[in-house]
């Protein structure tokens, strides 16, 4: 019985660990991305012209939208340089606050009068020793343009720009060390592209449901587009996620099948030594289905008593780990200090009917033994 609940608390402490890591990569998604994102289903860049505008504005539901101009530039910092993403954003995207709380050097502007500033990620500002508090030196942007044969000049084969920088954020390690944040009129001039995007980023005002505005999204604007919400922009990571957490659950149903060979054993081992008492309960007129019942029902109060004290040992060490934090996730630069978990109702049925059936498996065997010693006996 011992077995049985520890074996089913480790299994709802490990899928709780992986429902709140996947909580976790979705707050910081949600962070940095907006609820939608309209992009085109084949190329790049798109006109965004009053008809498109008409159409997603017609939608009930939506608070903002914010154009995006979304690709690979050469930044140069005094003598430092690396290849980064640029994204060119409108002036919802500051209005919308999503950098607010992230912002932990400078301030967060892009624009001020006609001066234009950049906000770049953490690992970058580490990477080329940025100094926000720096007024001489400026952030240089390269872009190629599209090069033609015959041409000898190096200076005409790319755009160029300079931006001071005005503040670093810091959400995740895979945009800290990526992203710098430019206003959207710079990346259009950079790429050379004024009257196009690559992106619509719409922020939703909570009246509507998310699936819903996708929804109407969709049937506006038609084949050519796509609109994806925060889930589909990661789906890969995701599912990846769940894939991991399928194959926990697998492997520690493997574990507690092993497991109850002690179960198996156990039952087998009382029922031989039980051959006299089983032939007593005959005799008196107990019929088979009544001898084997009593190991069957030997099995369910090991299976049903372990997967009972599991189940709430696992709640209660879950409810503590929220309330307390007891272990650490032990990195320094680690967005949250204690291991997330998150407890679902359908992981404890899913667990415990596991536990259930393997160890009711395990008994029939040694009830099948009980049984068969009796016409052994008989002849």
């Amino acid at each position: 019985m011992l077995g049985v609940a520890t074996g089913t608390m480790a299994l709802v402490i490990v899928l709780s660990v992986f429902n709140g890591l996947e909580d976790l990569i979705r707050s910081l998604y949600s962070t940095f991305d907006a609820d939608l994102k309209i992009s085109l289903k084949e190329g790049k860049f798109f006109k965004y012209d009053d008809e498109i505008k008409g159409q997603i504005f017609q939608v009930l539901g939506i608070e903002n939208v914010t154009q995006v101009i979304e690709d690979n530039v050469l930044v140069r910092y005094n003598d430092g340089e690396t290849v980064v993403r640029m994204k060119g954003v409108s002036p919802e995207f500051i209005q919308s606050n999503q950098l607010k709380d992230f912002i932990t050097e400078g301030q967060i502007k892009l624009q001020e009068k006609e001066q234009n500033f950049a906000i770049v990620g953490r690992g970058i500002r580490y990477d080329l020793s940025i100094n926000p508090r720096n007024e001489l030196l400026a952030l240089q942007f390269y872009y190629p343009k599209n090069i033609k044969p015959g041409v000898s000049n190096p200076s005409s084969m790319y755009n160029s720009g300079i931006l001071m920088p005005a503040g670093v954020f810091a959400i995740e390690k895979q945009y800290d060390e990526k992203y710098i944040f430019v206003p959207l009129r710079f990346a259009k001039k950079l790429v050379g592209k004024q009257n196009q995007l690559t992106a619509l980023e719409v922020n939703l005002d909570g009246s509507q449901s998310t699936r819903s505005v996708q929804k109407s999204l969709k049937e506006q604007l038609g084949p050519r587009f796509i609109v994806q919400d925060s889930d589909e922009q990661h789906a890969s990571l995701l599912k990846a996620i769940k894939i991991e957490k399928l194959f926990v659950y697998l492997t520690f149903s493997f574990i507690l099948a092993v497991a109850s060979f002690n179960i198996f054993f156990s039952l087998t081992m009382l029922a031989l030594d039980k051959k006299r008492d089983v032939s007593i309960l005959y005799a008196m007129g107990a019929p088979k289905r009544t001898i084997r019942n009593i190991f069957l029902m030997e099995g369910s109060i090991i299976s049903f008593s372990g997967a009972i004290i599991g189940g709430l040992g696992g709640l209660l060490l879950c409810v503590l780990q929220q309330q307390f934090g007891l272990v650490s996730m032990g990195m320094a630069s680690a967005v949250q200090e204690a291991y997330p978990v998150k407890m679902i109702f359908s992981d404890f049925i899913f667990t415990m009917f596991s536990i259930v059936l393997i160890t009711m498996l395990a008994s029939f065997k040694p009830a099948s033994v009980a049984v068969k010693s009796l016409e052994i006996n008989r002849l």
